[in-house]
């Protein structure tokens, strides 16, 4: 099994990379090119899930920008890590749960790298941090899966600016805060590339 890593410094557009992605899902599926890991970042923009309700707009002049992995709106913007990935089913075990339980894993190992401990809660998808009656979302996940080609990811927040989830209920969950690595306290993230690597290829190599 090998997994081609890819590491964009520039932002990258949100669309030009669901592009390569969804191409990059039929190469894999092929047998054309490997697994792949994409860390990067994103310009500020807004996307809605498969599952996103007019409802959780809170600001009804924001553009968005609609995609196939599930969940429900979401902001990406400069200072959160953008980790997709496009895993191949067929050839390892067919079970999401499974899938997502590793995913909950690696982003609480990439957290522990920063002495932050984190978890997964069983109602609200995504990992967090806190207390679990007071918890605040520092990582969301949203996938699609399409035959058995997993791909998408999970948005990590770094030092990205938080005000802007101010438009949305973000995921549609409307009683807990967002957070990030910078908000906890934490300033030297230089590596955070290299850690989120390691941390991933542990996980499904």
């Amino acid at each position: 099994m090998k997994i081609e890593v890819k590491n964009s410094i520039k932002p990258v557009n949100y669309i030009d990379s669901i592009k390569l992605l969804e191409k990059r899902v039929h190469d894999v599926f092929s047998g054309r090119k490997n697994e792949l890991l994409w860390i990067l970042e994103h310009n500020t923009v807004y996307t809605g899930g498969t599952s996103s309700n007019h409802k959780d707009l809170i600001d009804h002049n924001i553009q968005i920008v609609k995609t196939k992995r599930g969940g429900r709106y979401t902001v990406h913007s400069p200072g959160q890590k953008i980790v997709y990935f496009v895993l191949n089913l067929n050839k390892r075990k067919k079970d999401i749960r499974f899938l997502i339980n590793n995913i909950e894993n690696c982003i609480i190992d990439i957290l522990q790298h920063y002495g932050i401990k984190s978890y997964p809660d069983k109602k609200n998808i995504g990992i967090w941090v806190g207390e679990k009656n007071n918890s605040s979302k520092i990582a969301a996940i949203g996938i699609r899966v399409t035959k058995w080609i997993a791909y998408h990811g999970f948005a990590l927040n770094v030092s990205n600016d938080l005000s802007k989830y101010k438009g949305i209920v973000p995921c549609g969950i409307n009683d807990k805060t967002i957070t990030s690595l910078k908000e906890m306290g934490i300033t030297n993230y230089t590596n955070i590339n290299k850690i989120i690597e390691k941390s991933f290829l542990n996980t499904f190599l």
